[in-house]
């Protein structure tokens, strides 16, 4: 996606539905690419819709002209590589082509550590972060992914920064690593490495159709390997899916989404024209194209991904509230190791070579409280990011006094000669000298740190565009534990370290942006659930960075692609969902997807602390101005089965308002239950149940319920309308309010204000959203002529 507002033009000439398929996968990257292959794979017909253009060995761009032109951008003419975006707190860099990140990636393909898979770890604003998958849940699966991208451990022992950090881990009594890369070394397995060598073609052939090499060791990997070294998702996924029948789309970029009335769903996008790349031309005047599909998987990175779901909220009614949550950049942060030297009296510059190999060769991880060894903070990975050789170049050029002396001098002989002042004619040693020793270039090494930064970011929409709020402060910890380790392999190395310029503004570049469409246990926990669906939308998926709901701390394609790869395997278990035509106004029948029901529902009253008594805490709260509210939605996901089952439960999420409390206080996970039954036939009890955490991290509980009875007198509607509240200490289930220490309590109330807004909030979402508000409707109404039918029936008679 790009991040673009809407245009005034509106939406260009729609050119009709085109047609039906079982999958569409928007997105060619970690998670999209394993989705195209493996859902191709079990005999489901795919479409994958990639926004970015094809890049075959030898297209990406080296000189100053093409990388100018190297850049995301279509309403200013630009199709190509990278896709620079900009926040209040950080940049990002993710790139758009058939292959996704894989183009741009370093090839790293580590595992998240086992125990960094986390459980309700307390955030600073409030929330946690959950993972409800483990190491063990993709354990087969990391297997999978490693043996299609060819994982390889660098071959190569002598190569300088390698060594080098082997070296400086060993003195630091840190655990260092040649983790798996996905890069062609050798021709085959068991072979020899041998750089420049032609690769085999494997049996299910490229989609490019040109030959592959074997590494070279230039460290070009982040602009594109022109070599085909690098084992990139377009020659390995996405050529096994075209080969087993995928229709594979390039600079085609979603636009919109809209869920079907039968099932399925609805796919809008637009063409870029390669005719029109280095023209402008506004993206709201391109003819939208229509595709349907029984199941949709978007795959189009944290941004792209995010960014389609929040731009058609409007047409995915109910979908979490969590949505644009856990947001983080999976602790990325650039710091550089210069002026190294062979030892620690300074004897000498070291050679680091930083443009021999690969881009990263090494991986020193340092420890996590969580790891349980006596490891304080959260972990992180620092590794070996080298660059391309013309940055040395560049590197060498910067150094201006040392090139002005030497050009003088150069120049100073060559005057002399060209006077006859000197015989000499032999100039080589003058030219070595012109060049310099390169010293600066040689003896520096940048390092790349990522690791458990916290996912506390907020990505939402702003006049159209995405907007993120994230910031380094509550990371600083983290931070600082990364840039002192940073340091002291610098020191270990005889060299000096510094930030790179854009921390001295606290702000951060993410290669690996994550989160904004979490998975969780629920929906007041993630927008999916531990496959990637979408709560409240069968056949909706998010497999892709978006749905992690934290850092992965190492280098994180190899788990975004398991993560994905586990998905696809419980989705060919589950039996296919009714193509849009056939199943457009059909009847409810076995398999078909539920129907969901929302609204929103708004309440204020008084709390007062150390008070068991709801009227007793409403009467001190009002005095002392001690405000209590909460905004909650209540969502039904099928509301057959909420009418049916006796509790009629449903999950209510938003957040709370309580000063006495901190404020603000998010609903970490909330149940709702209508018309609960007791003893008591002419009874019924509203119930609500909301797990918080204050501003300090501690994990709270509100209990409230509403009293249904036919009381002297007309009361429904203070009945119904009316909240009795009590706040406990701690996440409490039912069965543990009578043991929970009791924090306060207090009265809320719907106004009548209040009351009619929330009569416009009603939705339903699914095959029968007529059906579901009659079902509901029936419900409510039938359970209060139960307890107040027969004061109207007096009434009656009386008349």
């Amino acid at each position: 996606m790009t991040n673009e507002a809407p245009t005034s033009s509106g939406p260009g000439q729609d050119a009709g539905v085109e047609g039906e398929v079982d999958v569409v996968v928007v997105g060619s990257g970690f998670g999209g690419s394993v989705a195209a292959y493996r859902l191709a794979d079990g005999g489901l017909s795919v479409v994958v819709l990639e926004r970015g253009k094809p890049y075959p060995p030898g297209s990406f761009p080296r000189t100053p002209a093409g990388m100018a032109r190297n850049f995301w951008d279509p309403s200013e003419g630009l199709h190509g590589l990278f896709d620079i975006w900009s926040f209040r707190g950080l940049e990002g860099v993710v790139s758009s082509g058939l292959g996704g990140g894989s183009l741009i990636y370093a090839n790293v393909l580590l595992r998240k550590d086992e125990k960094w898979f986390v459980h309700e770890s307390p955030l600073p604003g409030g929330g946690y972060e959950n993972w409800p998958i483990s190491r063990g849940d993709l354990e087969p699966h990391y297997d999978e992914v490693e043996s299609m991208l060819g994982a390889t451990p660098y071959p190569y022992r002598d190569t300088p920064k390698t060594v080098a950090m082997r070296e400086a881990a060993e003195r630091l009594d840190l655990r260092v690593s040649r983790p798996p890369l996905a890069v062609s070394f050798a021709t085959g397995p068991g072979a020899s490495p041998v750089p420049g060598a032609p690769l085999p073609e494997p049996e299910y052939g490229n989609i490019h159709g040109l030959p592959r090499e074997t590494c070279r060791l230039t460290g070009e990997c982040d602009l594109g390997c022109n070599l085909g070294a690098k084992n990139t998702l377009d020659h390995t996924y996405l050529s096994a899916a075209r080969h087993r029948g995928a229709d594979i789309r390039t600079r085609c970029e979603v636009r919109g989404v809209t869920p079907l009335p039968g099932g399925g769903y609805e796919v809008r996008y637009v063409v870029h024209d390669p005719a029109r790349e280095g023209h402008r031309t506004p993206t709201g005047r391109l003819p939208l194209r229509r595709i349907r599909c029984g199941r949709l998987v978007l795959a189009a990175g944290a941004f792209g991904t995010t960014y389609l779901l929040l731009r058609n909220r409007s047409a995915l009614r109910g979908i979490s509230p969590t949505l644009g949550n856990r947001f983080c950049g999976n602790g990325d942060l650039l710091g550089l190791v210069l002026g190294a030297t062979r030892g620690s009296a300074g004897d000498g510059p070291r050679r680091l070579a930083s443009s021999t190999g690969p881009v990263i060769t090494s991986a020193i991880r340092v420890g996590d409280e969580v790891d349980g060894d006596g490891s304080t903070g959260r972990g992180f990975y620092v590794e070996d990011a080298g660059y391309p050789a013309f940055v040395d170049w560049l590197a060498e050029v910067s150094q201006v006094p040392g090139s002005v002396r030497r050009a003088a001098g150069f120049g100073l002989h060559r005057l002399r000669s060209r006077l006859g002042l000197t015989p000499r004619s032999n100039i080589s040693g003058l030219l070595a000298g012109l060049l310099g020793p390169a010293v600066f270039s040689d003896s520096s090494l940048p390092l790349l740190g990522m690791g458990r930064d916290l996912p506390d970011g907020r990505m939402s929409l702003r006049r159209g565009y995405l907007d993120i709020d994230w910031t380094t402060l509550t990371s600083r910890r983290y931070f600082a534990r990364v840039r002192r380790t940073m340091a002291d392999i610098a020191e270990a190395l005889g060299g000096d370290f510094l930030d790179n310029p854009l921390w001295w503004t606290r702000r951060v570049i993410t290669v690996h942006p994550l989160g904004g469409a979490p998975m969780g246990r629920h929906p007041a926990e993630g927008v999916c659930d531990a496959y990637g669906e979408v709560f409240g939308h069968p056949g909706l998926y998010v497999l892709d960075g978006a749905a992690l709901p934290g850092p992965v701390g190492a280098n994180p394609s190899l788990t975004i692609a398991a993560f994905a790869d586990r998905a696809c395997r419980h989705i060919l278990e589950q039996p296919l969902a009714p193509r849009a035509s056939s199943a457009a106004g059909a009847s409810a029948k076995d398999g078909e997807r539920p129907t969901s029901l929302s609204f929103t529902e708004e309440m204020k009253g008084h709390i007062a602390l150390d008070v068991d008594d709801p009227h007793e805490g409403q009467a001190l709260g009002r005095a002392r101005n001690q405000r209590l509210m909460f905004r909650l939605t209540i969502t039904a996901d099928d509301v057959d089965r909420f009418v049916s089952d006796p509790r009629h439960q449903a999950v209510a999420s938003g957040h709370v308002v309580c000063d006495v409390l901190g404020g603000r206080l998010p609903v970490e996970s909330g149940w709702f239950n209508l018309f609960t039954r007791d003893d008591d036939p002419s009874r019924r009890r509203m119930l609500y149940r909301l797990h918080l955490r204050d501003p300090g991290g501690n994990p709270l509980t509100l209990v409230g319920h509403k009293e249904v009875h036919d009381d002297p007198g007309f009361d429904i509607w203070s009945d119904t309308s009316t909240l009795y509240v009590r706040m406990l200490a701690g996440h409490v289930t039912a069965d543990g309010d009578a043991d929970a220490p009791l924090l306060g309590s207090g009265v809320i109330v719907i106004l009548a204000g209040d009351f009619a807004q929330q009569l416009t909030t009603f939705r339903a979402s699914g095959p029968h959203p007529a059906r579901a508000l009659q079902c509901f409707g029936r419900l409510f109404l039938g359970e209060l002529w139960d307890v107040y039918g027969s004061h109207f029936t007096r009434a009656g008679e009386r008349a």
